[in-house]
């Protein structure tokens, strides 16, 4: 079987471990069709994917973890970017990202899934957990949405 494969496979099994292990039914949390997984933790929403990035015949596999936090504000966007930006230097592991054609701001954690074992795995899922549901509130609080 091929390793990256094989890595990918583990970590699908790993994914599923966590997601019962924090008493979630993984037929609620799990999308067969998209591969991925959703679901709430607090206030946040939080996407589990397993991404393939390739190039010719190079190909990594990576864990990619997000959550909404909100949408960008409208008015004041230079003080709300500078903040996001400074958000990130002391947001170890997870970061603030802006996905192409979306104004959302999202939690964002990614990693290569090779080498990774259950403890990482639950590591950087509930770290993401924890920043989400703490920052959506902040962020919408500091930078009411004006439409």
């Amino acid at each position: 079987m091929d390793t990256n494969l094989k890595h990918k496979e583990n970590v699908i099994e790993m994914i599923h471990s966590y997601v019962q292990s924090v008493g979630l039914k993984l037929t609620d949390a799990y999308d067969a069709t998209k591969q991925s997984w959703t679901w709430r933790i607090g206030s946040a929403t939080i996407h589990v994917y397993i991404e393939t990035m390739s190039s010719g015949s190079y190909s990594r596999d990576y864990l990619r973890i997000f959550s909404p936090l909100m949408q960008i504000p409208v008015g004041n966007e230079v003080v709300f970017y500078r903040y996001l930006l400074e958000l990130n230097d002391s947001s170890l592991g997870v970061k603030l990202t802006i996905m192409p054609d979306s104004n959302w701001v999202y939690a964002t954690y990614e990693r290569d899934i090779k080498g990774m074992d259950y403890d990482e795995l639950a590591t950087c899922i509930s770290d993401l957990e924890w920043s989400a549901d703490k920052l959506d509130d902040e962020l919408k609080a500091m930078f009411p949405n004006i439409y």
